[in-house]
């Protein structure tokens, strides 16, 4: 410390620290006791903590602690809890006709139906389809607001889809469609006017010349899956070519991409994933999403 600073200092003030910045110095007080016996509690106090819960972590998990609390314990406790509080109306939706739940008739299960179903859909279905179910757009991942289904869209039905899924090999009672890949099968010209023929009926702008080839092509190769209209076959899972609602896209490239290489878009099978209870209730609340038939 230089002269100069220790002229600045009363010769009653107390030593200082040996600090100084720009001439301003740090008197060397005492600590309040208060404020010692404060952060002396806090060591006590996190040494106690450690000891009796859970705190110092070791290879494969934590200190029990003396208490042995668990969190996922507190947790486990509160879902058993909330499943004995539903466990009536979770048995009725497994024992009762699915069209049968609704507002008017059944309150209470219909409301319940839609929380579980709509905590079950953000679970395991909003991955793909989305959070508000309008799917992924030219993805293979439907829209499950309209109206549009490719194997029915009553709650039964939905129902069916998701308890068996699509084209997996896990459930022998999947919905299953293939769609032949006509890439080595039709010429490149027969697939740009079978894709125009798609276009025209789509309503969608096309090469008249090609399109009106494309019918015949489309009558001898398309119309046994799709029908003769391609209004499609929802028994079969054909999609209706005329609505402009499209799983891959309806560009003329999308749609010659389709005709040539196929589609197969699976679903996993949530039959052995989900309870019966949570299918059932996920049915229904996607059936009220507004799509539903």
């Amino acid at each position: 410390m230089t002269d100069h600073e220790h002229s600045n200092l009363h010769p009653d003030d107390p030593d200082t620290t040996g600090h100084s910045w720009d001439g301003i110095q740090e008197f060397n007080n005492p600590l309040p006791r208060w404020w010692l016996w404060c952060f002396y509690a806090t060591i006590v106090w996190g040494i106690v903590y450690t000891v009796m819960y859970p705190a110092w972590p070791m290879i494969s998990g934590a200190t029990p602690g003396v208490l042995g609390y668990s969190t996922r314990a507190e947790v486990a406790e509160e879902i058993d809890r909330f499943e004995a509080l539903n466990a009536d109306l979770r048995t009725q939706i497994t024992e009762v006709e699915l069209a049968s739940v609704n507002r008017e008739d059944t309150p209470e299960l219909y409301n319940y139906s839609i929380q579980a179903g709509a905590s079950t859909f953000a679970t395991w279905c909003s991955q793909c389809h989305g959070r508000g179910a309008a799917g992924v757009q030219a993805s293979g991942y439907p829209n499950l607001l309209d109206d549009d289904w490719l194997w029915g869209g009553t709650v039964e039905e939905i129902h069916d889809t998701i308890a068996h899924g699509i084209r997996n090999e896990d459930d022998p009672d999947a919905r299953w469609s293939e769609m032949t890949a006509f890439d080595d099968i039709l010429t490149d010209e027969e697939i740009a006017q079978v894709v125009n023929y798609v276009l025209d009926i789509s309503d969608q702008e096309a090469d008249a010349t090609l399109a009106s080839a494309g019918e015949t092509v489309f009558l001898d190769n398309c119309a046994a899956c799709h029908g003769d209209e391609g209004m499609g076959d929802r028994v079969l899972g054909a999609p209706n070519l005329t609505d402009r609602i499209w799983l891959y896209g309806g560009t003329p490239e999308a749609i010659e991409e389709t005709v040539r290489h196929s589609r197969f878009g699976v679903m996993p099978s949530w039959s052995g994933r989900l309870s019966e209870a949570d299918i059932r209730a996920t049915a229904i609340y996607v059936h009220g999403l507004g799509g539903g038939e």
